[in-house]
């Protein structure tokens, strides 16, 4: 079968252009084309484009919309994404494609995609380049000297030819800096050269000076005249701009270009405002969300030859992230009309928000038809229930439920932000727009902590309807906690391994060696362990169906767009997410569309192992439909109640090795006794529904009315980097078990030799470093290489 062909019009140097309905359209630039097919690399494509274009491989973007929809565009980074774009058009004969640089430049090193503000000189208005957004003179970057008031005593009388400035051998060492140098050497071009205003010839002198390597200080700045000197002493280099007369132009009024100081050393990061270096990064950061400060610092050094510290490049960033996305105030404010576009553009969603007396936002909720209609028509009745620390402005926690679908994929449900994590509230209010929105007619079982708000408020919401399975991390973590500082690092890792074989185990005589094997540990954190409501986290006790689904942080994707999104603000990051689930069930949707089997692939994986395990087995007929398995041990299969005695088949929905033998030897349809939530006619189900992007997020239009006014929560972040708040919970995170500081004196935990208490002894057997290993020999001290564990752990203190 040949490979599927498409010829890719490749564009670009143009510019989009958003319509009044959302879509967007591409003018300008120039265009190429290519021939793709599904064995096309993307590092050859790039690397075709990159000839073409000027670019380099490793600084461009390349992007597409997907069909049918012009309001949002998909990146192709890997082989994966451009093998997709393809079979996404597969019944088209060619596809437009985007690319651009990844710093928001253009192909030309020489050119500046930024407009430029004309002199009346024509012959060097080429290279003049100004900001487009042009910010004030900030007093820390260059002195304003108001007590000196002379004119200039130099004037330009040779109007007719372009200035030409002398520098010394400072500023030949600074043309290594090549980007500041190009792009800002002739922002000022000399006599005659007009400005729209005052604020923009500060920031074109501003960067005047960092191209040019010197500083500058203000003689006179008022409302009609500016003059500036050099900082230097006795530098003749002076300029002075006054307003043209009867306009709102500025103008250089005369100018001495001459330096003979050879620049000024600056302090790091003197000349550096957060503004100016806000500007400088803000295309940047728009094509990377994560733009790390430690990089900014770098490249503002390599690139421009300034010298910021972190702090500055923290608040740059900030700066630049309040120019793309908006500030964090004014997203709350657009609330009201976001949800009320929620709901237009997407019908059958619930989209809703609560306010304090105060109107300060309280909290948020978002559940898309899509998300509703897959839920209810193809996943089975599990929900995952977590929650997230953000680090925006105003801090806040996520909550989030999430469900399985045929594939074992994550499937977002709903989401809300809340303002304050320990309002329990929170959580009823959360459980029950989410039962009023997403309501079903069998039982559910719901995944999710065991703190005492969460546990009464999934009682009082579901009540007899649900059944609470504690997730195994939280409870894995708690004993971690309660054994800290009694037990050395081995004989915790030991507990906490055996904690999880005791919740996996199928039958109880597993669960009862496991606990066993804990006590002979401690007796102590045997008793922790039964009386932990193991009924609601072993599968030997749990009355309900959790699919071996153990942990309520289920599936790391979800996970990995909130880190993305998690500092937005509020509006911005809803919508971010609202993108990433629209893009992921159309993707599924297309995919699933081409598979040829009974069920999902990862369950039909599952099935050919459990057959594979089945063809030594020997059955034995026992009563109707009731049959004995021989195989590494005995077990008894009774398939009229899709029940077998080692409990795989009830555990996980899927037919155990024993059934399959049993199958096979009477003729019977393995597929017949698979739940139908594996059925890729169900995952097709889950994802039949679409969402709809959302035009206009912004805010409402002028003239509109908003009856309900939001303003920003009480609680705010402390300014600076983000603290430990910022770093998310991850899916199945794997965390070490650190190893405690151990007295080698008296061997106690949690101390060394110099601050030992000598002759201060405990009798508490949890206290007692001294434990049993697995083959009864005393250990004293932790291990020296530390483990890892499924679970996540805190650090010993």
């Amino acid at each position: 079968m040949s490979e599927k062909k498409i010829i890719a019009i490749c564009q670009s140097g143009g510019v989009f252009r958003t319509e009044k309905d959302g879509s967007m359209t591409y003018s300008g630039g120039e265009a190429y084309a290519v021939d793709l097919d599904t064995e096309t690399k993307v590092i050859d494509f790039k690397q075709d484009l990159a000839e073409t274009f000027g670019y380099n491989v490793d600084n461009m973007l390349i992007k597409y919309f997907l069909p049918g929809n012009k309001k949002t565009l998909i990146t192709i980074s890997k082989d994966k994404d451009l093998k997709r774009m393809i079979n996404f058009f597969s019944n088209a004969d060619q596809v437009d494609v985007f690319v651009m640089p990844l710093d928001g430049g253009t192909a030309a090193p020489n050119v500046s995609n930024t407009p430029a503000s004309r002199s009346s000189r024509t012959t060097v208005s080429e290279a003049v380049v100004l900001v487009s957004s042009p910010v004030g003179t900030s007093q820390t970057d260059n002195d304003l000297d108001t007590n000196e008031t002379n004119p200039l005593d130099i004037v330009i009388q040779n109007e007719a030819a372009p200035v030409s400035f002398a520098y010394g051998s400072n500023w030949e060492n600074e043309k290594q800096h090549n980007k500041a140098a190009i792009q800002w050497e002739n922002t000022i071009t000399g006599v005659e050269q007009r400005f729209s205003s005052f604020a923009e010839f500060r920031e074109a002198l501003h960067k005047f000076s960092i191209a040019h390597g010197f500083r500058y200080k203000y003689k006179k700045s008022d409302s009609h005249r500016v003059s500036v000197k050099c900082k230097a002493e006795g530098c003749p280099w002076r300029i002075y701009v006054s307003r043209l007369p009867t306009t709102h132009l500025i103008r250089i009024k005369k100018m001495n270009p001459e330096h003979t100081c050879n620049g000024v050393a600056a302090k790091a990061g003197y000349r550096a405002t957060k503004g100016w270096v806000g500007n400088i990064i803000k295309e940047k950061l728009k094509a990377t969300p994560n733009y790390k400060p430690k990089d900014i610092v770098a490249d503002i050094k390599r690139e421009y030859g300034v010298q910021l510290n972190y702090s500055q490049a923290w608040r740059a960033k900030g700066i630049a992230k309040e120019q793309l996305q908006g500030s964090y105030k004014e997203a709350y404010s657009q609330l009201p009309f976001f949800c009320q576009k929620i709901t237009e553009t997407n019908p059958g969603s619930l989209a809703t928000f609560d306010t304090k007396e105060d109107s300060s936002f309280h909290r948020f909720f978002v559940s898309f038809h899509a998300s509703i209609s897959g839920f209810q028509h193809g996943c089975r009745p599990l929900i995952f229930l977590d929650d997230i620390p953000l680090d925006a402005k105003y801090q806040g926690t996520l909550l989030i439920a999430t469900a399985a679908d045929g594939d074992d994929g994550v499937f977002p449900l709903a989401f809300a932000v809340v303002d304050d994590e320990t309002d329990d509230d929170n959580w009823f209010w959360f459980l029950s727009k989410l039962k009023s929105a997403a309501p079903i007619s069998q039982p559910i079982t719901l995944v999710a902590n065991f703190t005492k708000g969460l546990k009464d408020s999934i009682a009082n919401v579901f009540g007899g309807e649900c059944f609470h399975a504690y997730c195994l991390r939280y409870i894995a973590e708690k004993l971690n906690d309660d054994l800290k500082g009694r037990f050395s690092h081995e004989a915790r890792r030991l507990m906490v391994q055996d904690l999880y074989a005791a919740a996996y185990a199928p039958k109880l005589e597993g669960f009862e060696q496991y606990t066993q094997d804990i006590k002979a540990i401690s007796p102590e954190a045997y008793d922790w362990v039964v009386n932990s409501e193991p009924q609601h986290w072993a599968n030997v006790f749990f009355d309900g169906t959790r699919y071996n689904h153990m942990t309520s942080n289920f599936g790391q994707l979800f996970y990995d767009w909130v880190s993305d999104a998690v500092e937005l603000p509020i509006t911005h990051m809803i919508d971010v997410l609202r993108g990433k689930l629209m893009e992921l069930i159309y993707t599924r949707r297309v995919d699933s569309n081409r598979w040829t089997t009974t069920l999902t692939p990862s369950m039909e994986e599952k099935l050919k192992t459990e057959a594979s395990k089945a063809q030594s087995f020997q059955v034995f007929p026992s009563q109707n439909n009731i049959f004995e398995v021989h195989g590494d041990s005995v077990e008894m299969v009774d398939i009229s109640q899709w029940d077998c005695s080692c409990k795989g088949w009830q555990l996980t929905g899927l037919p155990c090795c024993h059934a399959i033998a049993v199958f096979e030897g009477i003729g019977r349809n393995v597929y017949d006794y698979c739940s139908r939530y594996f059925m890729a006619e169900s995952y097709r189900k889950t994802y039949a529904e679409s969402i709809f992007p959302i035009p206009d997020v912004e805010g409402p239009l002028d003239g509109e009315d908003i009856s309900v006014i939001v303003t920003p929560p009480p609680a705010k972040r402390a300014p600076g980097k983000p603290g430990r708040r910022a770093k998310l919970k991850q899916a199945g995170s794997l965390e070490l078990i650190r190893r405690q500081m151990q007295c080698s004196k008296c061997r106690g935990l949690g101390h060394n030799k110099k601050t030992c208490k000598e002759g201060v002894e405990t009798h508490d057997t949890l206290s007692n470093p001294e434990v049993l290993n697995r083959e009864g020999v005393e250990t004293h001290e932790a291990s020296s290489t530390p483990e890892v564990l499924p679970i996540q752990m805190e650090e010993d203190t």
